[in-house]
């Protein structure tokens, strides 16, 4: 599955508006998840459970480690698509 960073963002959205009380009309590639959406540990793990099962991709620890905005998170996102969409060809 490729996804571009804005259709990407345009899902991460819809996740962050359903699991918190974020106005998430103001969040751009640059909004920090915990600093200014106020995402926690518990809502952090929701939210990466959502993206899992709707990207069918499985991001680990080392994965999200660097993670600290919303861009960051979507190109970690890409990254995983890629190296699925990667792995399918060979196979």
């Amino acid at each position: 599955m490729k996804a571009d960073f804005n259709s990407i963002l345009s899902t991460l959205t819809g996740f962050l508006q359903e699991e918190t009380d974020f106005d998430v009309s103001t969040i751009a590639a640059d909004s920090p998840l915990r600093e200014e959406i106020g995402l926690d540990s518990i809502d952090l793990v929701g939210i990466l459970m959502r993206i899992e099962g709707h990207y069918r991709i499985r991001l680990g620890h080392e994965d999200i480690a660097d993670v600290v905005t919303v861009g960051d998170l979507i190109r970690v996102i890409q990254a995983k698509l890629d190296d699925k969409g990667e792995s399918s060809k060979v196979a």
